[in-house]
């Protein structure tokens, strides 16, 4: 039974990693993927504790705060899900040390994508190139129109982080 959780912490992270990857590519989070790292976040506590309990009062506190900040568009709703979803399997303090890296992570995506205004608009990527150079053409593009930031990869960094420390 030992081999349990380090899959379960396995699986989260390939979500999670899946998840950032279709932020950048969609600017959206399914539905799917957040109820799918919420159940893996019980099935990694012991069952009928009453970490479950505390847990999902902590992940329903968490969702009222954010949806309050969703309601004055200050984040986006699969990022709320996102976050809520990880919440679900994580005690208090993991909850707050996922909010801390995640704000972090944030800073630093948000750092890049102001370093973005001094770059060279790119031309079309041609068929064949190499993916940074496409997704650098992509998100140059959208960063122009005023794109919203994929804060998915701030949250998938926050989650892993917490993830491998255990959540403590």
């Amino acid at each position: 039974m030992s081999w349990i959780a380090p899959t379960i912490s396995i699986l989260e992270i390939l979500l999670l990693l899946y998840v950032a990857t279709i932020d950048v590519a969609t600017r959206s989070i399914p539905n799917e993927f957040c109820l799918a790292l919420a159940l893996l976040g019980i099935a990694g506590q012991l069952p009928g504790s009453i970490q479950v309990a505390v847990s999902l009062i902590t992940a329903a506190i968490l969702f009222l705060l954010l949806f309050v900040l969703y309601a004055r568009g200050g984040i986006g709703g699969g990022d709320v899900k996102l976050l809520v979803a990880l919440a679900v399997g994580l005690p208090p303090s993991g909850v707050m040390q996922l909010l801390t890296v995640t704000v972090l992570a944030g800073g630093v995506l948000a750092l890049v994508h102001l370093m973005m205004r001094h770059l060279p608009y790119p031309r079309l990527a041609p068929a064949g190139s190499s993916l940074a150079r496409r997704i650098y053409a992509i998100e140059r593009w959208r960063h122009l129109r005023h794109a919203p930031l994929p804060y998915g990869v701030a949250i998938a960094c926050g989650g892993i982080w917490t993830i491998l420390s255990k959540g403590s």
